[in-house]
């Protein structure tokens, strides 16, 4: 049977699985190269550099959160439940990839510290999802006249504490829920009409 031919899907999941054994800083991408059978010179065809080869792998593990959460967003009933939906299930993904796949997690926090422009995709792209669902609430009649934007933007830095890789650490302190319901609680208040 002849070999897989060598894809970008097969390159990012090899990558994965590298960087879950040996973490961001030691993973190589002769490793990488290594796990497949091929040479790195053919990782680097399809990657033009280990950053590169990183930031696709990350963008690939934040675009499975951007399905599950514009799923919410997209939802049909009254945005006040969507948005604490949305909110919720961007708390729990978080809280998933922080300790249920740590080595991504760090990569992840490695590209943060890098400011790399696959994170700022990956806010702009939640904070889109958020402007949908404040959209609606105005229109509606839900929620007060508001910029959609500029009232998604506020309720992300709002909500800083819940999905910043950077309190991961408080993730699973005891009394995080109900902090989070109260933030949440304050929140929907805030834009009722």
């Amino acid at each position: 049977m002849p070999p897989e031919p060598l894809t970008p899907e097969r390159i990012l999941e090899a990558t994965e699985d590298v960087l879950r054994r040996f973490g961001p800083a030691k993973a190589t991408v002769v490793d990488v190269a290594r796990a497949l059978g091929v040479s790195h010179g053919s990782v680097y065809r399809h990657f033009g550099s280990k950053a590169a080869l990183r930031e696709a792998v990350t963008q690939r593990w934040l675009d499975l959160s951007h399905a599950e959460l514009s799923a919410v967003a997209e939802a049909d009933g009254p945005a006040g439940p969507r948005l604490r939906a949305w909110l919720t299930a961007l708390f729990a993904a978080k809280r998933r990839k922080a300790g249920g796949d740590p080595e991504l997690f760090a990569t992840y926090m490695v590209l943060v510290g890098e400011n790399s422009a696959t994170v700022d995709r990956h806010i702009e792209t939640m904070i889109g999802q958020l402007a949908h669902i404040v959209e609606n609430g105005v229109r509606n009649g839900e929620f007060a006249e508001t910029d959609p934007v500029a009232t998604a933007r506020a309720l992300w830095d709002a909500t800083n504490r819940f999905h910043d890789p950077a309190y991961a650490a408080d993730w699973s302190l005891p009394g995080i829920d109900a902090a989070f319901d109260a933030v949440c609680d304050l929140l929907l208040r805030g834009l009722q009409k």
